[in-house]
Order: structure tokens, then sequence, then C-alpha cells
């Protein structure tokens, strides 16, 4: 059996070899180990079915599946499982945990498919689990290149798969969608989405819609141009592509794109960078099917750069189609309809986040509808018919915009909070990481409320005058002021705690009827986790201090909570096996906040997990691999005050990755700890010669000369006689 098995595939893989040579495509079939670990059988006494259109139009018929990232083609995050409920949930408990190989963030919202738990990881891993008994079936590692680290703004991260006719899809951090064997994690094809000498990224979940796999893309901070594309799910053939931002000539692309961009977006763009950048836009994580109307709904990106007269210059319009919600055909990629949130914005304010699709009575009427919590703090409610703006009302404090004028779409806009144009600087709340980021929020019907994982966290913009445009893999692209190079300057422990006072963290129920918040859950800082809600009255949500909480869906009363000991971003899902309800969730700390932001205390880093409960489980939870500090390692060397000074401004070129003012969550190492900022050809091995490259640290000899690179290496030392000042004044606090 195991041989004919053998022969089989491989008649198969030959096949495959010959339909890609003949249609003129790449494919990057399978060899050697494949990337596959594990490989077995898949859960016995199971039946296995494929997962096609008529499955997936009708996944809300089978509540204990989780088919979709979001659950549903309406990507509600809700389950109707009520096994699990308020009067129980105190019997639920470990039922089995999975160990992934990566410490970095940990975003996806797995897929349970007959039996099977399919989750990906950091550097765009995939994992199978027997969905009963935690068992691993197999491992698919697409051996991401380490350099591709530098290009992702927000951490390797990545959200999800998908699922058709007995293959996972995922996208890779470096821009490939591989197609996997359902049953073995055996790769059927790849093919590569993306320029790669263009600084793209992949970390958004894929989408399966009538046998073609939907994928978009990241990179606007960095210098690109963004799109969608749609391939054919058992090929790999691009069926049609979606540009997001018009070619800078007004050329054709041909692409399906091409008469909407020459007709209704290129004379709302001026004649500024952009036509060197790209001009943004990337659809790097909302994109769905809505069955209704037989239409995708793309939840566009910033503009790069993000100083709206630097990237658009004289004649500055809307730039379409920048933080949108834009309506195509999935056969065709035709576009059918748009509505823009925040028309020439320069404030980071994307429309990617997490987009619910339902029915809600509007005055006494049906509706059709979508509902969206973007970055810039309005709530929306749109029909989906026609992109017709229903309501939009802000669901945390908002001082950029007065409101929305539901006649005309567009925000009553503060002028000063423009800063491109004002004349000086601006304090925006909300701001580059959102009133509501990626994090998935859930719709329950039988509530009738969204549960918004929302934070409150304000940032300083100012207009860059002296932006120089700077191509390639790493640099990052922004022109506003506020964070290139700027980067905080050298905050103490007084400083920090005063940032750390102006932003928290809070999961909103919101009804998007009345327009009004139900009820609200405050968390000890930003970044907690995605959300599902479920039909046993419960709202799910984690948080970065490793804890997974229940609520009451109807009052925010916690009920339940355990200490998964990890930090907790990701979403959870549900699904049944036989008789018994599951409650899931992927644990590991990392992504914007994790890297960036340097007041989450409560943070747990460590190497992530898959945590899976049921009613009166029986695991127990193995200790966590988690991130230990080290002391602070002031160097021997000294340096004058104007080589750190010319460090601190350099840092720029590190903080995305290790924070501002070289404050560290533990994500990637902090340097104030490091023994290699003792060392000065250690340093210079690592930051010039690239002695780290595989796990994500580049070469800068490309942008630093080995001085620039001591000068930073002065700057971190300075940072790290802070930190032992800071660390000396808390212990004697404490005692």
């Amino acid at each position: 059996m195991v041989r004919l098995r053998q022969v089989t595939q491989r008649s198969r893989l030959l096949k495959s070899a010959i339909l890609c040579a003949f249609l003129g495509f790449s494919c990057l079939l399978p060899s050697g180990d494949l990337s596959a670990q594990a490989a077995s059988e898949q859960p016995v006494g199971v039946t296995v079915r494929p997962v096609d259109a008529a499955r997936m139009s009708n996944a809300a018929q089978e509540p204990g599946s989780w088919l979709n990232v979001g659950g549903t083609y309406a990507e509600t995050h809700y389950s109707p499982l009520d096994q699990v409920n308020a009067s129980n949930i105190q019997r639920l408990k470990l039922a089995w945990s999975g160990e992934f190989d990566t410490s970095r963030g940990q975003e996806a919202t797995p897929l349970m498919i007959d039996g099977v738990l399919y989750t990906s990881t950091a550097w765009s891993k995939v994992y199978a689990y027997d969905a009963s008994s935690g068992r691993e079936i197999w491992r698919f590692d697409p051996k991401v290149p380490g350099k591709s680290g530098v290009n992702a703004c927000c951490d390797v991260v990545n959200r999800g798969v998908a699922a058709w006719n007995g293959k996972i899809y995922v996208g890779t951090l470096d821009g490939r969608l591989v197609a996997l064997d359902s049953k073995t994690g055996r790769q059927v094809w790849s093919t590569m989405t993306v320029d790669v000498d263009r600084p793209y990224t992949i970390t958004g979940a894929p989408r399966a819609v009538k046998g073609k796999i939907l994928i978009g893309n990241g990179g606007a901070e960095l210098g690109v141009r963004g799109y969608v594309s749609a391939y054919d799910s058992e090929t790999g053939e691009l069926a049609w592509r979606f540009y997001i931002t018009p070619n800078p000539t007004n050329s054709p692309d041909g692409a399906a794109s091409d008469d909407v961009l020459r007709e209704k977006a290129f004379g709302t763009w001026g004649d500024g960078i952009w036509k060197k950048t790209g001009g943004g836009g990337t659809a790097w994580d909302a994109i769905v099917y809505d069955q209704d109307f037989d239409q995708v709904l793309i939840g566009t990106g910033n503009g790069s750069p993000w100083n709206h007269r630097v990237r658009s210059g004289p004649g500055m319009g809307d730039n379409l189609f920048l933080s949108s919600i834009v309506a195509v055909d999935p056969q065709t990629g035709r576009y059918k309809w748009h509505y823009q949130e925040t028309p020439a914005e320069e404030w980071d304010f994307t429309a990617t986040q997490p987009i619910i699709l339902s029915e809600l009575s509007i005055h006494g009427q049906p509706r059709k509808v979508l509902m969206h919590a973007p970055k810039n703090g309005f709530f929306y409610v749109i029909d989906r018919q026609n992109g017709k703006l229903i309501s939009a009302r802000n669901f945390t404090p908002v001082n950029w915009a007065a409101g929305i004028d539901l006649k005309t779409g567009r925000p009553i806009e503060y002028p000063e909070a423009r800063y491109s144009t004002n004349g000086g600087d601006f304090l925006a709340k909300p701001a580059a990481y959102g009133s509501h980021n990626w994090h998935p929020m859930s719709y329950s019907p039988k509530t009738g409320l969204v549960y918004i994982p929302a934070q409150e966290a304000p940032l300083g913009y100012a207009d860059q005058k002296d932006f120089v445009y700077k191509p390639g893999p790493g640099f990052w692209n922004i022109a506003d002021g506020s964070t290139q190079p700027v980067n905080l300057g050298p905050l103490n422990e007084t400083h920090r705690q005063a940032l750390k006072a102006m932003t928290q963290g809070e999961l909103i129920a919101w009804d998007p009827v009345k327009e009004q918040e139900v009820w609200r859950v405050q968390h000890p800082s930003i970044g907690a986790g995605g959300v599902l809600s479920t039909g046993g009255g419960l709202v799910f949500q984690g948080t970065p201090d490793g804890l997974f909480h229940a609520y009451l869906a109807d009052t925010g009363k916690e009920v339940w909570s355990f200490d998964g000991n990890i930090g907790i971003i990701a979403g959870a899902m549900s699904y049944a096996v036989g008789s018994e309800q599951y409650i899931a969730i992927v644990t590991g700390f990392g992504g914007a906040g994790g890297l960036h932001v340097p007041y989450i205390d409560v943070a747990k880093s460590g190497t992530g997990r898959v945590l899976v409960f049921k009613l009166d489980g029986s695991a127990t939870l193995p200790p966590a691999k988690l991130y230990e500090k080290a002391e602070a390692l002031v160097p021997t060397d000294s340096w004058p005050a104007d080589v750190v000074a010319k460090g601190a401004a350099l840092y720029g070129n590190c903080l995305f990755c290790h924070g501002f003012s070289a404050i560290s969550n533990g994500v990637v190492p902090d340097l104030r700890r490091s023994r290699m900022v003792n060392s000065k050809d250690g340093w210079k091995a690592v930051v010039i010669d690239g002695a780290l490259e595989a796990k994500g640290m580049i070469s800068f000899a490309d942008r630093l000369s080995e001085a620039d690179a001591e000068a930073i290496r002065a700057y971190i030392a300075d940072r790290a006689k802070q930190l032992a000042s800071d660390e000396a004044v808390r212990k004697r606090a404490s005692q």
C-alpha cells in the first residue's frame, strides 16, 4: 500500500511538472524531505469531504468545523456551539497543547476540517494536528530566508491558512503562495506572487473562493505598490490581479484594475514621490468573499510615504484607492464599487482591519451590510450592494476628525490634524497603531453586538521637509517626522511611564444598530488579542501577559481565565469533534506592539504554542520557554558625546525591530542586555558582515559605514547605562 501511494505521488508530480512547463509559469515542486515532517494518517473514524464551493458556501450549516480564517465567508469569528457556556465554564480545562519552534509573534487563527486542526506560525510555517488528541500529523517549513525579516514592518508573523479541494494554502513572508497536500503536508505547487527586487512581504491569510486562491501583500512603509492576486487553486497559475494604486505613467498593467485606475484613480494622485515608491495601499489582511452579491471585498492600506504632501506633491488629491474598501468580481477581478474611509490619508490609517458581513435591521428595514472598525477610530456600517455609507461613529477617542459626514461619506477633519500642511506638529489619537489593528473582532448574532479588541495609543507627527526616498530592502520610507529617523529620544524610566499612562487597551462590545458602546473591559496594556464569541454566550480573548479570558457576552463580566504563560495576541476559534466542543488559541507575543512599543510591561515573550480546551480536559501544560531578561550590560569602552549623538540618529535603522529608544519586549534581543555590545569586532560581524542573517539580522553595510555601526554601539552603550540606573532605582524601591 505504501509503495502504491509513492508511485502514484511520483506520477502526479511528473504530470504537474509537465503542466507547469506547458503553461509557462513557475512551479516549485517538492524535493528531498519536502520540508514536511512527521507525515502520517488522518484521524481515524472521521469522514473526509472536499472543501469546495458548495461546502464553503454552507459552512454555517456545519458548526463543528472552522473552514475559513474567520469561520465562514461572513468572517464573524463566531461559533454557534454552546456546549461550553456560562453555567459550566469553570470546567473548561486544557485538552492538549502543541509546541512550535519559533519565539516570534503568533497571529494565526487555525482551521479545523474533518478532524484536523491546521495553523500557520511565525516564519510562515504550517502545522497539522489531530484535533481531538493533539497528535502532530505533519509540519511544513517553507524555509523563508532570514533576510526577509528586515522587510516586515511588524514582525515575521502569519495570520493563517486557507483550504480547498484537499490542499492547504499559505502565503510566505518572502512573497510565495504555497499549496500543500492536506493529508501529508507535502508541497504541491508554489508560485512567487511579488517582485523579488522590491521589499514586499506576505503576512495575511489567503482566501479560497470559487477555485481561486486570493492573496495580498505588505510593505507600504518601505516603498511598494499594493495589489491583490487570484491564482488557480489546482495549478498556481495567475488568474487576475487588481492593483490598489495607479501605474505611475497611467499606462495599462494588463490587469483587472486597468480601466478603473485610469478613469477614477490616476487623477487623484498628483505628481509627487509616489511615482517612485509605488504609492503603497498594500492589502495585507482583509480580503472577504461576499456570497450575497458575488463579490470580493478588499480592505486597502496606507500611503507610501505617509506624508500626503510628500507623496502627492502639487495638485494633491484623495489618492484612490488608499484606505478604502474596494469590491471586485471574484472571477475576473473587475472593479464594482469602493468606499474610501480616509481620503488622502497620512497617519497610517489603513482599512486592512477585519471586515464582518451580516444583515442588520436599519430603521426597521433589513440591510445586507459590512461592518468595519479600522485604525482611524470610526465604526462603519456600509451597504454591501453599492458601498454606500449607512453609519459611522467613533468607538474610541478621536482628535483628527469631528465625525463622518453621512451625506458625502467623508470625514470632517480638524485642520490642525493634517500635519503635512498645517505648519506644526500634531499629536494624533488614534495614530499609527490604530484604535483597532489586525486583531480579529467578532459579531454575535445572538447578542447583536460586535466585540472589538481596541486600544488608545497616540503618536506625534510633523512635516519632514528634507525627506529623501531610499529604495531597497529595509529602508523605511515614512516621511512624517515622527519615527524616521527620530526614535522618541533617550527615554528614561520616568519618560517611559509617562508614555505608558497615555495608552490603554480594551475590549469593547459595540451595538452597530444603535451606534453605541454597550460595555467595556479595560486591559493593563495595548496589544490584547483577537476575539471569539460563541453560542454559549461567551467572549474569549487573550492578553500579552499570557492570560486567556472568557467574558459574558451580554455584560462583559469575566467568568474564567487560564494562564498560558506566554503572551497572546491571536484570535481564538472553536470546533467540535464527536460530541465535544473545543476552544483553540495560538499563543506567542510579538507583532508591532511586541517589537516597537516600549511600555508593554506585562508582556511575556517565548516560544509559541497552540492551546486547546474542552470541558473536563485533563492535559498538563508543559513549562514555557520564556525570554529571560539578562542584566543590563554596560561596556567598559567610552565614546565622545558627539559619537553617541550620531549613533542616536542612526538608530532609526534599528528601532523597528529593536524598539523605540532601544527598549525591547524580548521578541528580538534587547541590545542593552546583549554581550555583543561589549565587543567591537562582534558588533561589526553582526551589523556590517551579516553574521546573523539567517535569524533575520541582515548586513547593514549598504547603508552604514563601520564608523556608523560603531556610533550605534556607542548609543546602545549609553542606553545600557540608563537601564542599569533605572533597574538600580527599581531595586531600591522594592526593598
